[in-house]
């Protein structure tokens, strides 16, 4: 039960895994997708002029990292600074002006062009050759060198070129244009010689115009060269070049060199002066000179900007164009300047798209209506629309509300606003009498508004136009019956009036002649003109008017005639005899004929189909066509079919109909069926569907928009969010918007107020059902009792949510079993105290260890047991148990300084009463305390660092008083005795770390462990085993990496000591005077180490005998203090009997402890490992070496690394020692002695200085590692190493005194621990606090930032040494992440050729025959590697029938021309000292050729064309192309087979169909539709109808045709003549024209565009334009001298006849004269004071008199004033 209620909570644990690791997954595959978040910003630019850089970072969003780079950089502010800004590198140097370098201040000028470090700001101190790198990178923007464009970024050269882009390889080109072709400028190269005489001593060589660039001349002879200038301004300037240098003349460098035979002058341009070059006669002989530079073209084309767009929105073009500009004076010139030079190319404008934004909803109306009325006032409409157009130019109707902004056309006017024309009567003519009753006439015109003759009076009102008349004179003759008419011309013109086709007085029809027959014989027509005319009686003149005024039927104006028969005969012809022209017609009958006459088009295009023989009714004489009805009906011939068209039809697609259209507004979309298909049989009607592949036209589309205009605003709901509650009634959500679907399928989210619609809701119940019954647990008890083990329970109530959102209580039986452990638990308080018993006996106990651990070797984990202390080494795992009786351990609870420990990621508290920290780091020092109940027990973790002493515990953030206090309260007896022990332990130090000390009780063993791990009192061979395991540890290699191993094998993990034994050392100490303190620590020390190792030993059991002591042969500093331990375990090495059976071993050399030496001795005899200073007196040394082994060793000398050269004065003594007679200078350094056997070897050395000076033991080799993960080297050597592995630079030095080592990079000092830059650190190692004459320095984890020059400088009082070592770092060549400069180089050297990057892997290129192709090899590496290229695995050299080019440093191969078939593989070698980089590319030669393949199908199912039809197909491999690829390759030969010969079933055959009865409102055609059978022969024959209407129904042979409607445009009659006048009597006059159909309904006027539109307006003549500008006379000058006077006259329009004033518009036709003009413009005379203006009496009334200029206009009158 206890295992199950402790299972429990854990199981939402799993559930939390499982999810974690599924969203893990979903992630990663996220990732993949795109694992870097979008580009961030541009950064401000890092220079605001000269060019800067700037930035711009992105995230990678992957929890693994991202390939490629997250930040790239561009150019920017790439304007030239002014003048006054400076040097930016030399404002950097300037910048460091007040900071002190090595104590004083200097004024810093700039390094430039640094060949190995550009990047780096280097700066010279002005006045002195100092020259110090003070940053390690420039800023962003800094020109690399000082004579290109090359910026620093982030301490890089980048290449940038001309075009001021980053990565960039564009030049400038001889023409200084970037990019340029060198089309800009010419080359003017030649030679001069001098003709000088002694009356002309100088002459002109050459004049290079402004601005030439790269000029150089070279004089050779006795003359002398000299400059004259002119600028554009015409400034003048002479340098005569006196003396060699570089000068600055009209703002151009000069660089002029005066060498004894010659002169050379080079200026690089771009000159800005003319330059004349002239020669001075120095000498007798002649001299030349040669010169060549390059001369601009200085008239050249320019563009110009893009023009103003054709229109303002809705898409237009703009264009741009060529000018003639002239570089000297700036300005642009005529454009033959510019044709003058050939090289001069204008360019050709440049047409772009612009204003393509839509334009606005705007207003547009309809033509205006017919008037409702021609005269007297009408009402016309128009129907405005709110429109859009589209960028393509589509107008389509929108909703009225997005033309609001500007206000809607008017849709109604009033027209026809004039009066309607009326009669005119003239006056009477006299009486056609001149005596008694006559006639007389008068012309009455209907007159319009504007007085001109017109039509539309009515003819009821018409004024009569004759008249009896009386002359009251008698007459003398008879009087006739009738009033006498006109004579002539009257008389005429009464009987015309009789006449019905004579002129009248009344407008009538008068037609012309007939005209002649149009043919010579048969049947023909004849026209003539009718014309509407009226006589005018008064001036006898015939007016002609319009149709509409003539009253009655129009006469005929056509009509047919017969011209006799055509058969040469010409009978008379009688109109009144209609027999005759019957007998003429009955001659038709032999003169026409039918006949056929060829075929009808075929009425399939393939596949087979039939054409009809046509049957014509012809002219036998003329072979013309005649109409049917000439030829006899009973005669036409029979119909006659015939088959055509029998080729089986090719794959052609087949087209279904558009689907409805997706959307009823927006932009939705139709789609239909499109497939290639084949016609096997037309009589089967067999149809098979091919691949798309087999059709060769383009298929047509599938799919295509539809209905593209705006919808209305309406409501958009979103999906309904989750609801609120799984059950018991809950409610979900939407958003609901008022949306505009556009055109372009976008929405427009408009406000609530657009959608007219009632909104749907937003909200709405769900989960109406009622909720599974459940329990509802109250909170837990207090405990059951007061002490010891209780229970808590809590209570429980079944509940159920109906579906109304109600909980209400139910029966428990409804609820699922509650588990015993939901209602009740165990709880704990303190052990209950029972009256007369101890209240211990049942208390908690925690069973603690009173150790002291010390780790000395590298372990994963470490288990330990609470009560003790420990020092460990970093990245160890601890497990820190805290054992208990009486107490259940999950309820341990655990501390750190006070604070509570939970579990986390790195420190996990576990139930079963232990602590894990896992890789201890500094922040876990401290005290760690476990508690069960009132027992309490502490452990103490201590860190020990790198360089084996103590790290700094981080700051508590208890005070002293807590700290103390807790350990008062953890062990109230241990605290009582620790404060006794901790008054001063090792009193030395200050009065604080006293305080320290007791304030902190985990510090109170610190100075003895630390004392334990300063060596000073540790075994010797323990010693040398831990300097072996620090070896090890930081992956150094050194002389005795051999014995290493065996060492290890004896050195405890962790070493172990107790409590009460540290107690003790520090109760001996307290007891003992101070001044003995220090003595007695050292010498307790190193008893307590040499117990501890001991110790380790006998529980080991692997304490060795004297005869087989194992300890690594070592070199190893003497220590003053040694314990007896140590010496015993020295002497006794040496005491190795000889015995036949001793083992194996390597060679170990003794260290032994020589007497002090004395520096008077004439005899020095010392062991290994001392330091020998040669004094004055010194005779001979003799150095002793004693090894042992077995084998015996074999004993060699060397002296700085070389074998010792044996004389008569340096001697090789019997038992190896070495001895030196007579010691000189020559002889100091440090000898070793080699003890060497079959199992290895040992080496110890000693040094030999000269009185004492000091001494470095160097090596001059050069050590290259490119393997190794460490480097061990003595100084003086030169180390090139690969990044990334530890190199350790030994210094052992020796001197008396001990010498003191100091070390330096590049002359800078380094601190014992010194960190040269982020993430690699240097240790200063040194040896034992008492003997410093042996260091090293080690260098972790080597950069490119390490390379440098080491020094190590020994000095003591007698003198200084120092040795240095140079550290180069390799970089092996490997393939850079970043590809986009070789891919730049790659695009630049052929931008249009195929190319391939090489790779280690390998990658493919494939090729079309004869193409070159570019093969990049991208590599970094330092040094720069080596590139060279292989093809098959031989040199590239030698490869046969390759044409190749190498570039870019061997980065780029070029292969050219290459032929069929696989190329082979192609690969680049890239090696330099740190290794080699091999990577492949292959490339492939594809080819195009004819592949035949056979239909599956025959052509045809019956007839005699079926045949199987070879195809060809043109393939690349195996992939289709185009055949025009395979043009010129050999075709296989194809013949098709015929296949399917037999009979066809009968079908049903149809011609074409016939000509359509009617061009428009419904016509019908026909066709002829038989039935066929097509026989083998390939003859078809028609059979029985019956035969075809068994197999297929019969096709129609008549159907509708032309249904559209007949259309026509029609026209009103024309308005009257009262537009605007546009010249004397000239004015416009409108009419409506509107497209209707023959029934007269109005369209609109697209139906009827493909007609000619009539003309709308003309001009005509209106007497209302009869008008002319009058003017008046000029009025008197207003003033009769001076500039002040004016005269003006009166303009006005008038009509011509009336002499009436008119509107002046009617008169703007003609240019209006000035009405205001100066007048009497001439000096005034000064001798009498008289008024000059008319207006003085004006003025002196407006006292205007005070006014200057009045006065003196008015002398006279102000005067009087």
């Amino acid at each position: 039960m206890e295992c199950c209620r402790r299972a429990a909570p854990g199981t939402p644990l799993l559930v939390l895994a499982f999810l974690l690791l599924s969203s893990r997954t979903a992630r990663s595959e996220e990732d993949r997708e795109g694992l870097w978040d979008a580009w961030g910003p541009w950064s401000e630019c890092s220079r605001t002029c000269g060019g800067g850089a700037s930035y711009s970072l992105r995230r990678c969003l992957s929890s693994k990292s991202c390939e490629g780079r997250n930040i790239r950089y561009r150019t920017c502010s790439n304007v030239d600074c002014p003048p006054e800004a400076g040097d930016f590198r030399a404002q950097q140097c300037s910048a460091h002006n007040d900071v002190k370098y090595h104590g004083q201040f200097y004024e810093w000028l700039p390094v430039s062009n640094d060949p190995d470090n550009p990047c780096s700001l280097k700066c010279q101190a002005k006045g002195t050759s100092l020259v110090v790198e003070l940053a390690p990178k420039v800023l962003d923007g800094t020109r690399c060198y000082t004579e290109s464009l090359d910026m620093c970024i982030s301490g890089l050269c980048q290449i940038v070129g001309c075009d001021h882009q980053l990565g960039s390889t564009v030049k400038e080109d001889n023409c200084g244009v970037c990019n340029g072709d060198g089309s800009t400028c010419r080359l003017v190269r030649g030679q001069y010689k001098s003709q000088l005489s002694a009356s002309k001593s100088d002459d002109t060589v050459v004049a290079i115009p402004y601005g030439s660039r790269h000029i150089r001349l070279v004089l050779k002879g006795p003359d002398h060269l000299y400059l004259e200038t002119k600028t554009l301004q015409g400034t003048k300037g002479e340098n005569s070049l006196s003396s060699t240098g570089t000068f600055l003349v009209d703002n151009s460098t000069v660089d002029f060199q005066k060498l004894p035979d010659k002169e050379i002058l080079r200026m690089a341009g771009p000159l800005t002066a003319d330059f004349i070059i002239k020669i001075h006669d120095l000498g007798p002989a002649d001299s030349t000179v040669q010169f060549i530079f390059y001369q601009p073209i200085i008239h050249r084309w320019r563009e110009t900007d893009f023009f103003p767009c054709s229109a303002t929105c809705g898409g237009g073009y703009q264009l741009t164009s060529a000018e003639c500009y002239d570089l000297r004076s700036n300005r642009v010139v005529a454009d033959q300047y510019c044709h003058y030079y050939p090289e001069n190319v204008k360019p050709k404008p440049k047409l772009q798209e612009c204003n393509l934004d839509p334009c606005p909803a705007r207003w547009e109306a309809t033509p205006w209506t017919a008037c409702s009325s021609s005269c007297g006032g009408g009402i016309q409409s128009r129907a405005v629309s709110c429109v859009e157009e589209d960028i393509q130019g589509h107008v389509t109707s929108v909703e009225e509300w997005k033309c609001m902004y500007t206000p809607k056309m008017p849709v109604v006017q009033p027209c026809n606003i004039f009066d309607c024309p009326k009669w005119l009567a003239q006056e009477w003519s006299p009486c056609t009498v001149t005596c008694g009753q006559g006639l007389r006439y008068r012309v009455v015109l209907c007159i319009d508004h504007r007085g001109m003759h017109t039509g539309g009076c009515s003819a009821k009102t018409k004024p009569h136009i004759k008249e009896e008349c009386i002359i009251p004179t008698p007459c003398y003759k008879p009087r006739e019956k009738l009033p006498i008419e006109a004579k002539l011309p009257w008389f005429k013109q009464a009987q015309e009036l009789e006449e019905g086709a004579a002129v009248s007085e009344e407008p009538s029809f008068i037609p012309e002649a007939w005209s002649a027959c149009t043919v010579t014989c048969g049947v023909g027509t004849q026209v003539r003109i009718i014309r509407c005319q009226v006589l005018l009686p008064f001036s006898q003149s015939v007016a002609d008017l319009p149709a509409d005024e003539c009253e009655g039927p129009k006469p005929a104006s056509q009509r047919a005639c017969y011209a006799g028969p055509c058969n040469g005969e010409t009978p008379e012809f009688n109109p009144n005899n209609g027999d005759g022209l019957l007998g003429g017609l009955q001659d038709l009958d032999e003169l026409y004929d039918w006949e056929y006459e060829g075929f009808t088009k075929c009425s399939e295009s393939c596949g087979g189909g039939v054409q009809e023989a046509v049957v014509s009714c012809l002219n036998k004489q003329t072979r013309e066509l005649a109409d049917e009805n000439l030829c006899v009906t009973s005669r036409r011939p029979p119909q006659l079919l015939k088959s055509c068209n029998l080729d089986p039809c090719p794959a052609r697609w087949e087209i279904g109909k558009w689907s409805p259209c997706s959307l009823t507004c927006g932009v939705g979309l139709q789609t239909r069926d499109v497939v290639c298909s084949h016609l096997l049989s037309r009589e089967m009607n067999e149809v098979v569907v091919l691949a798309d592949e087999l059709c060769h036209h383009p298929k047509p589309s599938t799919v295509q928009a539809c209905n593209r205009f705006n919808c209305p605003p309406a409501w958009y709901p979103a999906q309904w969010q989750l609801c609120s509650r799984t059950c018991g009634g809950g409610i979900q959500k939407r958003d609901v918007l008022c949306k505009q679907r556009m055109a372009d399928g976008s929405f427009l989210e408009l406000p609530e107020t657009f959608c007219s619609a009632s909104k749907p809701t937003s909200h709405q119940g769900c989960k109406k059902d009622d909720c599974p019954s459940e329990w509802l647990l109250s909170e837990w008890s207090e405990c059951s009792v007061s002490c010891g083990e209780g229970t808590q329970t809590r209570s429980a109530i079944c509940q159920r949510v109906l579906k109304t959102g109600v909980s209400t209580v139910v029966n428990s039986t409804l609820c699922p079993p509650l588990p015993f452990s939901s209602s009740i638990r165990p709880c704990m308080l303190a052990t209950c105290a029972r009256p007369g018993r101890p209240s211990t006996k049942h208390s908690p106990h925690i069973a603690a260890a009173r150790n002291i651990y010390i780790q000395t070797r590298r372990q994963r984990k470490l288990h330990f047991v609470v009560g003790g202390f420990a020092y460990l080494l970093p990245k160890t795992t601890v497990v820190l148990r805290c054992p208990t009786r009486r107490f259940r351990k999950p309820l341990i609870t655990w501390e750190k300084d006070g604070q509570h420990s939970i579990s986390s990621a790195h420190v996990t508290v576990a139930p079963f009463g232990y602590l894990k920290i896992h890789r201890l780091k500094p922040s876990d020092a401290g005290i760690y305390t476990c508690s069960a109940g009132p027992a309490r027990e502490q452990f103490v973790i201590k860190l020990i660092g790198g360089n084996r002493k103590l790290v700094a515990r981080p700051l508590s953030l208890w005070s002293e008083e807590e700290e103390a206090l807790q350990v008062r309260k953890a062990n109230p007896k241990e605290a009582l005795q620790t404060h006794k022990h901790q008054n001063g332990i090792f009193s030395n130090g200050s009065k604080a770390e006293k305080r320290g000390l007791t304030a902190d009780p985990g510090n109170r063993y610190d100075d003895i462990v630390s004392r334990l791990l300063e060596q000073g009192g540790w075994p010797g061979e323990l010693l040398a085993s831990w300097e072996v395991q620090d070896s090890a540890e930081r992956n150094a290699s050194s002389e005795e990496d051999p014995s290493a191993e065996q060492a290890l094998l004896h050195l405890p993990f962790t070493m172990v000591a107790e409590q009460k034994r540290l107690d003790d050392i520090l109760r001996n100490l307290s007891q003992q005077p101070e001044e003995l303190r220090d003595l007695y620590s050292k010498h307790l020390v190193a008893q307590l180490a040499q117990d501890i190792f001991r110790s380790h030993l006998e529980n080991q059991d692997l304490l060795p005998k004297p005869s087989e002591q194992r300890f690594p042969p070592m070199a190893v500093p003497p220590h003053k203090h040694v314990s007896g331990f140590s010496s015993s375990l020295r002497s006794s090495s040496g005491e190795a009997g000889g015995g036949s059976r001793r083992p194996h071993r390597k060679p170990a050399i003794l260290r032994k402890i020589s007497a002090a030496q004395q520096l008077s001795a004439s005899e020095v005899v010392t062991h290994l490992g001392q330091t020998v200073a040669l004094a004055s007196g010194t005779l001979s040394v003799l150095l002793h070496c004693e090894a042992v082994g077995n084998p015996r060793p074999t004993i060699h000398w060397t002296r700085n690394g070389e074998a010792v050269q044996f004389s008569d004065r340096i001697l090789l003594q019997p038992d190896d020692s070495l001895q030196i007679l007579a010691p000189v200078e020559a002889d100091v350094g440090f000898y070793t002695c080699n003890a060497t056997n079959a199992l290895g070897y040992d080496s110890v050395s000693i040094a030999v200085t000269l009185a004492g000076k000091p001494l470095v033991k160097t090596s001059r080799m050069t050590v290259l590692n490119t393997e190794k993960p460490t480097v061990t080297v003595d100084i003086g050597g030169t180390v090139r190493t690969v990044r990334g592995v530890n190199v350790t630079i030994n210094c052992q030095v020796a001197g008396v005194p001990e010498a003191e080592v100091t070390w330096f990079r590049n002359k800078s000092k380094l601190g014992s621990s010194h960190h040269l830059h982020e993430g690699s650190s240097h240790h200063l190692h040194e040896g034992s606090s008492h003997h410093l004459h042996e260091g090293s320095l080690l260098l972790t984890d080597v950069s490119f930032s390490d390379q440098g020059l080491y020094s190590c400088r020994a000095a003591n009082l007698h003198g200084e040494q120092t040795e240095s070592t140079q550290l180069l770092i390799l970089d092996p060549p490997q393939v850079p992440t970043q590809l986009e400069d070789i891919r730049a180089l790659l695009l630049a050297t052929g931008p249009n050729l195929p190319s391939v990057l090489m790779s280690p892997l390998g990658t493919q290129l494939v090729l079309d025959p004869g193409n070159s192709a570019l093969l990049g090899c991208p590599i970094k590496g330092h040094p720069t590697p080596n590139i060279t290229w292989f093809q098959n695995g031989q040199p590239i050299a030698t490869a046969l029938g390759l044409t190749h080019h190498i570039w870019a440093a061997g980065q780029i191969l070029r292969v050219a021309n290459l032929s069929g078939g696989p190329q082979g593989e192609f690969s680049c070698l890239a090696q330099n000292e740190a290794g080699t980089l091999l990577q492949k590319a292959s490339l492939v030669i594809q080819d195009y050729w004819w592949s035949v393949d056979r239909l599956a199908t025959c052509s045809a199912s019956c007839g005699n064309r079926g045949v199987h039809q070879p195809r060809l197909r043109c393939l690349l491999n195996t992939t289709e192309v185009d055949p025009e690829h395979c043009t010129g390759k050999p075709r296989p030969a194809v013949q098709p087979v015929a296949c399917n010969r037999r009979d066809c079933p009968s079908r049903w055959m149809v011609t074409s169909w016939s000509a359509c009865t009617r061009s428009c409102g419904g016509g019908v055609q026909t066709r002829r539709v038989t039935c066929q059978k097509l026989k083998a022969s390939g003859i078809s024959t028609p059979v029985s109808n019956d035969m075809c209407s068994q197999l297929a129904k019969r096709p129609v042979d008549t159907q509708a045709c032309n249904q559209q409607l007949c259309v026509e445009w029609a026209f009103s009659s024309w308005g009257q003549c009262n537009g605007p006048c546009i010249g004397p009597r000239l004015a416009v006059q409108h009419r409506q024209v509107f497209c209707q159909t023959r029934d007269g309904i109005t369209l609109p006027s697209e139906q009827c565009s493909a007609l000619p539109r009539p003309v709308s307006t003309q001009n005509c003549w209106s007497e209302a334009c009869s008008v002319h500008w009058r003017v008046s006379l000029w009025t008197l000058c207003t003033a009769t001298c001076g500039n002040y006077g004016f005269q003006s006259r009166r303009v006005e329009c008038v009509h011509v006849r009336t002499n009436k004033a008119v509107p002046e518009h009617l008169c703007s036709w003609g240019p209006r004269p000035a009405n205001w003009q100066r007048c009497n413009i001439t000096p005034c005379e000064n001798t009498e004071c008289r008024d000059t203006t008319r207006y003085c009496e004006k003025v002196r009334q407006l006292k205007l008199c005070q006014l200057g200029q009045f006065r003196s206009r008015c002398c006279g009158t102000c005067g009087k004033a």
